[in-house]
């Protein structure tokens, strides 16, 4: 498979097309080889417009519904990242060239390996993974200047914004389940003020334990 071509296509007809005008996020995509966060077996579907399912619920997120969350993060060369959820590496090697570290908070022990090995045979020396809860964050490294869940949120979670730096974003696809189409969503902290702005429809499968609670039926 010509695994560059497809890389071209897809920034070109499923990104650029789609309201990402932000040159940074569409080259630091073309320049990050999808395939290369795969198994060897699932890399023909590298570059399908959606997301990509590795087993166990786990996924390769749309490249379109990362390439709209980064553009929305506005991620600075000096800014420090954490990434939440990212369960191949594939989003924290995009993030590593837009920024200057990232760390990537991973419940899956397993996947955290494979995504380091990944990023380590692409050459990616500024991406750490750690272990933790997705709705906890990574307190140990705060503040961060950018947030990202690389999956979908029932909501976020207010300990999450208290560790933004000042003037820090975080952006997230918001899915509460009872409204259709999901959200994503940016928070922009300003001191100990948190603003938050729905920006336009988005959807990603649901990251480990941050799904809508189910309710009692009566």
């Amino acid at each position: 498979m010509d695994y560059a071509g497809a890389r071209f296509n897809m920034v070109e007809n499923q990104i650029r097309t789609n309201k990402v005008h932000d040159l940074l996020v569409s080259g630091a995509i073309s320049s990050t080889p999808r395939e290369a966060f795969l198994p060897k077996s699932m890399r023909g579907f590298a570059y399908v417009d959606e997301d990509v399912s590795i087993g166990g619920g786990r996924y390769l997120i749309e490249p379109l519904v990362l390439a709209r969350l980064l553009q929305a993060a506005a991620v600075q060369p000096t800014d420090v990242v954490l990434a939440i959820g990212d369960a191949t590496g594939w989003a924290s090697a995009v993030l590593a060239k837009l920024s200057s570290t990232v760390m990537a908070l991973e419940s899956d022990a397993d996947l955290a390996a494979r995504a380091t090995q990944a990023l380590s045979d692409q050459g990616i020396d500024n991406v750490a993974y750690v272990s933790g809860d997705p709705a906890a964050g990574y307190s140990a490294q705060a503040p961060y200047d950018v947030i990202v869940y690389v999956g979908a949120v029932a909501d976020v979670p207010a300990a999450l914004c208290r560790q933004l730096s000042d003037g820090g974003r975080l952006v997230a696809v918001v899915d509460s389940g009872t409204r259709g189409a999901g959200k994503v969503v940016q928070v922009v902290r300003v001191g100990d003020t948190f603003g938050r702005r729905a920006l336009f429809d988005g959807s990603t499968p649901y990251l480990p334990g941050m799904a809508p609670k189910a309710g009692f039926v009566f």
